[in-house]
């Protein structure tokens, strides 16, 4: 038979109501007595009937989660990270991309896709500020990403400045005086090439030094890294560090330099941005900014989750900004023990 809500309650010693809060995530519930509660649910097996309870709360279940791509290693982590987030309080996730093209996302937020959803985290490349509150008519809203919304729309973010102001401090500090960066998109309007390059500057002028170059790319991938450094190294006077806007490019730029027979960090230093598996696998192993994903992750479905319960009320828009951390590894000259 089928685990009971009261099961729950006798065997983790706790009313009837203190579980249904649990489960519900509808209320606060001391940590202690939380970590009971869930000890009995997963001891019991028990599963809420999902589709009843949302049934009456006037509720679907449903949120949704559009992300620009999911080919991306990056992006496709974050999105397994909010879906096991959003799960854990109990909802179902309908996964959605747009390839960053403005009408899907304005279609996506308006609902003329005709999913119906409680509320919707969303990483716009192209929608304007002023649009996403104004398209999405009401509808629970949690925004990632450099693109700050008006209104009452919350935002989880990584300080993308002070992250790429932290590389270019790295590669300074080795002694690297010719610095260039690749990954600059100036047809993208989202921010967040504008915001790592000016990081970027900061960085080295702090160290006394200027860019040698920074390379525009189509997108952020690997083959673009790869002609990115080709680029580069064909120059009369080569870097002799490269900072890329993100780990596909560096693990492109990578495959370029071997094939020109350039060494990775002796002939030149090499760093990414977002951590991604394949960096730390890679010959050499890539330094690279790893933003803190499970953060954004937790607090993204947080954040939507208070709004779809109603519990902040018309209380004004949250900014978050979550923690990055640099990560050291063989591609700018750091010893690192087996992976």
């Amino acid at each position: 038979m089928a685990a009971r809500l009261k099961d729950v309650a006798a065997l983790a010693g706790v009313s009837v109501r203190t579980v249904s809060n649990v489960v519900s995530n509808a209320t606060a519930v001391a940590p202690a007595t939380r970590a009971r509660v869930l000890a009995a649910v997963e001891e019991l097996g028990y599963r809420p009937n999902l589709a009843a309870r949302n049934l009456r709360q006037g509720r679907t279940g449903l949120v949704g989660l559009v992300v620009p791509e999911i080919h991306s290693p990056y992006f496709g982590a974050l999105a397994g990270l909010l879906i096991d987030a959003a799960q854990r309080r109990g909802w179902t996730v309908l996964l959605e991309r747009t390839g960053g093209r403005a009408d899907l996302e304005r279609r996506l937020l308006d609902g003329s896709e005709g999913h119906q959803v409680d509320g919707m985290i969303i990483s716009p490349w192209s929608t304007s500020p002023a649009e996403l509150a104004s398209l999405s008519g009401g509808l629970p809203l949690v925004v990632l990403g450099e693109m700050e919304p008006d209104g009452s729309i919350d935002h989880v973010a990584l300080d993308n400045v002070a992250a790429a102001r932290t590389a270019a401090r790295h590669l300074a500090s080795l002694g690297r005086r010719r610095i260039a960066a690749v990954g600059l998109q100036s047809r993208l309007g989202h921010g967040t090439a504008e915001q790592r390059a000016e990081g970027f500057r900061r960085g080295l002028a702090e160290a006394g030094l200027a860019p040698v170059a920074e390379v525009e790319v189509a997108d952020l991938h690997r083959a673009e890294g790869a002609r990115a450094m080709r680029e580069l190294l064909a120059a009369d006077a080569p870097p002799d560090a490269v900072f890329c806007f993100s780990d596909e490019l560096a693990l492109g730029a990578l495959r370029a330099a071997a094939e020109q027979g350039r060494r990775v960090p002796q002939d030149v230093a090499l760093m990414g941005f977002d951590d991604i598996e394949d960096g730390r696998f890679a010959v050499p192993s890539l330094t690279t900014i790893a933003p803190d994903k499970e953060q954004i992750a937790e607090r993204a479905v947080q954040c939507l989750t208070e709004r779809v319960l109603g519990r902040l009320g018309t209380m004004p828009a949250r900014r978050i900004v979550v923690p990055h951390r640099l990560l050291a590894r063989e591609s700018t000259g750091a010893a690192v023990a087996p992976a």
